[in-house]
């Protein structure tokens, strides 16, 4: 932006005192409640998604949100991105104004960065689009209130496509310095029972990357949301749905409520479970195994209380690998997420146990014997190749996993396979040989995608003894 192109005045604020209170210390006040009902959790975002409600409605929400972002101490910048409500817009829009003025004082916005995505085309300098919109000065307050030093990046976003969104994102992503914020409630409007529903299945949508069956009725930021997806898809992050709300719980009617959704995407090879969360997948794997070998293999029904973490609530794809005396005794996953973990994990334990065509079922007597290792999957992603050379320089050893497909065949090595084949032209052939392919054979219709895995194992008696606190298994 030219300082022709920039107005020298703040931006001022469009919703203080409707959505949020006018008076500096009463809104300090709020905020600071929100935060202090949202103490730091496990994660490490680089990308949130958040709500922009008045505070009364989706102020905790949010305030989770931010908390998840990674080393907030070390951040100079926050991108927002949010939709547009009141003024129609084609494509993105950035304000001229060098600042916005909140009643808790002035942000500046970080013009370099900014100034970036302007070559684009579809993205413009408008300030008429931003008149009395709250979809970025909702999160900016909370960014204000938690993170007052940094400069801001506020993007609008229209009637954008994917990929244009996608350049913008990616052309702002920066380095540690700079996180992201996508500002989004979720359904608008239904019952509570369905606006609860079709906020269950907007989540998982999110969680499993699946940005092109977002619709505008799943979320008022799809378009944002969509672009954003197929960034951290192209970088392997995995997303989170860590806290949830809707507004009749703050006393709106319940037949139109507005769903609300934090969610953290964190870089897979930072991202680690809690140990407790740890421990209670052990305990799903091991009561499942249990359950099965009572009921000739079949696996058990898993029902998570409303109080489990969210990271097993997540969708995910997970591994299960079964030792016995350091031999393999039987290994099943899912390579794409399916379900919430903690039931993806029992269901492979029992496939693992009972259904691994490479053995025959467990007995009873051999659950005590056995060590059980549980894999958690980032999302795959997929690898433009030339020829079998180019893939075979592009592995990490040690660090990624494979998927090869081609015509209806397919084969996956977990990281792990790295200890027995750390060659890697070795690796890429004994896959090939899994899938039914000759070690020597390569085409153009061969397909790779790579991802790395959090992985963690436990002697059976151990596992057996976790906590279920929150997870109930029954017969179906």
């Amino acid at each position: 932006m030219t300082a022709s192109t920039r107005a020298r005045a703040a931006h001022p604020a469009q919703v203080a005192g409707m959505f949020y209170p006018a008076d500096p210390a009463a809104l300090s006040a709020a905020l600071d409640a929100a935060f202090a009902a949202a103490p730091p959790g496990p994660f490490r975002a680089k990308m949130v998604v958040v709500p922009h409600a008045g505070i009364a409605f989706s102020g905790l929400v949010a305030a989770k949100a931010l908390r998840a972002l990674d080393a907030p101490k070390r951040l100079k910048r926050i991108v927002i991105l949010g939709p547009n409500h009141r003024v129609p817009l084609d494509g993105i829009a950035l304000h001229p104004a060098e600042a916005w003025a909140t009643p808790l004082g002035i942000a500046p916005v970080a013009e370099d960065a900014a100034r970036a995505i302007l070559s684009l085309d579809g993205v413009e300098v408008d300030a008429r689009p931003f008149a009395g919109e709250h979809s970025l000065e909702m999160p900016l307050i909370f960014v204000q209130r938690l993170l007052p030093w940094v400069e801001i990046v506020p993007v609008l976003v229209g009637a954008a496509e994917p990929a244009l969104v996608e350049e913008a994102v990616e052309r702002l992503w920066g380095g540690p310095e700079t996180a992201i914020c996508l500002s989004s409630d979720l359904s608008h409007f239904l019952s509570a029972p369905a606006a609860r529903g079709r906020d269950d299945a907007t989540r998982a949508k999110i969680e499993r990357g699946a940005w092109s069956e977002l619709q505008p009725g799943d979320a008022c930021g799809y378009a944002a949301l969509r672009g954003a997806i197929r960034v951290a898809e192209a970088r392997g992050m995995r997303a989170t749905g860590i806290a949830f709300a809707t507004s009749d719980q703050a006393g709106a009617p319940s037949e139109r409520v507005v769903g609300y959704g934090a969610f953290a995407f964190e870089e897979a090879d930072a991202a680690r479970l809690a140990d407790s969360d740890r421990a209670r997948l052990f305990a799903v794997a091991a009561a499942s195994l249990d359950f099965a070998a009572a009921h000739d293999g079949e696996a058990p029904e898993i029902a998570l209380g409303a109080d489990v973490s969210p990271a097993l609530s997540a969708q995910r794809a997970s591994f299960v690998t079964l030792e016995r005396e350091g031999r393999l005794r039987g290994c099943i996953g899912s390579p794409a997420p399916r379900m919430n973990l903690a039931r993806d994990v029992a269901a492979n334990a029992v496939a693992a146990g009972f259904g691994d065509p490479r053995f025959a079922a467990l007995k009873a007597r051999e659950l005590a014997e056995l060590t059980i290792s549980i894999s958690v999957l980032s999302p795959a992603t997929p690898l433009a190749l030339a020829d079998e050379d180019e893939l075979i320089a592009r592995l990490h050893p040690g660090r990624d996993g494979l998927i090869l497909r081609e015509r209806g065949a397919s084969a996956l090595f977990l990281p792990s396979v790295w200890s027995e084949l750390p060659d890697r032209r070795e690796f890429v052939r004994q896959l090939k040989r899994k899938m039914g392919r000759a070690a020597d054979h390569w085409s153009a219709s061969m397909r790779a995608w790579r991802f790395t895995a959090e992985s963690f194992e436990a002697p059976f008696a151990k596992a057996k003894a976790g906590d279920l606190d929150g997870i109930a298994l029954r017969q179906e």
